[in-house]
């Protein structure tokens, strides 16, 4: 074959037909490529057609924007954004005093700013320890006040989301390492280890969030010696660590007993100490395989903080309940809710995606 003919057959190639390549060919591959995926596809563009123009005009261009009176409001059928103006601190930060509320809000920065800092591997090492044993203490002292000259302000007026954040960060700072130990506990060859993890495990897995707060909230302070109180928002942060670390144990549980034997067997052979054994070999690679489930109990635990409303505690969904009391904004719920909505979206949304990118990293050496 001369180099003559090689061009003449190059310039004969067809190329595939336009119905196979490009955007034409993916519709066709992804959407159109059954009668019953066809079918599903035009059901769900029906569906969107019928959802999103309405929604779109609702929020937009039907909507009131700016601060005006809620009589404005009743006056057309578009949101009613102007609830926002007014009841925007309620929801975020409760009841806590209007003038102070720049002390929550620096608060939560310093405490969204160590949560993401501790969320790159590059930095797991010793000075991040340094940055929460700095963090913690400023937070307390926004969030308390009563020395550096800022004004006390108690637990009891604290809401909205630095509530939230403060419940459910502390309860999975503390409810994680307890978990750990539980579930290596669970899996002890000591009986009495074994039987007092199973025991605690199973008895906090048996009763709903609920139960558990309402012991922490009412039924406790009934055991204790006359004149000693314990603090009601302490009290909940204890019951809500205590049901969180028996749901992550189950989840790190799950890791542990899915390493092969021989992971054990090999640990054993290098004359290992036990918690140098967990430590160095058999936690890392469970960790690492309990991911998704530990983010989803994560994820699940971020929205059960919503319970405390129950003994009286206002976080984010129970500040935007109370705003909802107001009779001139009442009944202005899809407003509020979906204000709402949209925070606690970014926050799972956030855990969902690290979670993807951290078991992506982790797992370099058992990808294929």
């Amino acid at each position: 074959m001369t180099m003559s003919d090689t061009q003449q057959e190059s310039k004969t190639y067809q190329r595939p037909p336009l119905a196979r390549i490009g955007a034409i060919g993916w519709l066709r591959a992804n959407l159109f490529n059954t009668w019953y995926n066809s079918l599903l596809t035009i059901l769900i563009l029906w569906m969107f057609y019928k959802i999103i123009p309405p929604f779109v005009n609702w929020a937009l261009f039907d909507a009131v924007w700016g601060k005006v009176e809620s009589t404005v409001c009743r006056q057309t059928d578009g949101a009613c954004w102007a609830f926002l103006y007014e009841k925007a601190n309620l929801i975020l930060f409760g009841l806590y005093p209007f003038e102070e509320q720049w002390r929550p809000t620096i608060a939560m920065l310093i405490f969204i700013a160590v949560v993401a800092t501790s969320c790159h591997p590059s930095a797991w090492r010793k000075s991040l320890i340094l940055a929460w044993v700095i963090a913690v203490p400023a937070i307390a002292i926004l969030m308390w006040g009563g020395i550096l000259g800022l004004s006390y302000v108690p637990n009891t007026r604290w809401g909205g989301l630095p509530l939230t954040l403060l419940l459910s960060g502390v309860g999975l700072m503390f409810g994680f390492p307890i978990g750990v130990l539980l579930a290596l506990g669970r899996r002890s060859n000591m009986p009495a280890i074994r039987t007092l993890c199973v025991t605690y495990i199973e008895l906090i897995r048996g009763v709903p969030l609920i139960t558990i707060l309402f012991m922490a909230s009412v039924m406790f302070p009934l055991f204790l010696p006359t004149g000693l109180t314990i603090d009601k928002l302490l009290r909940a942060q204890i019951g809500l660590i205590m049901f969180a670390s028996a749901y992550l144990a189950e989840a790190v549980r799950g890791g542990l007993q899915s390493l092969p034997s021989g992971q054990y067997e090999a640990a054993d052979s290098l004359g290992l100490s036990y918690w140098k054994k967990m430590r160095l070999i058999i936690l890392p690679q469970a960790l690492r395989i309990s991911i998704p489930a530990l983010v989803n109990s994560f994820i699940s635990f971020f929205k059960d903080t919503s319970l405390v409303i129950i003994i009286g505690l206002f976080d984010l969904m129970g500040a935007t309940k109370a705003a909802l009391t107001d009779a001139a904004w009442r009944g202005f719920y899809k407003e509020a809710y979906l204000f709402t909505a949209v925070i606690y979206f970014v926050f799972c949304f956030f855990m969902s995606k690290y979670s993807q990118y951290l078991e992506q990293r982790l797992n370099v050496g058992t990808r294929r």
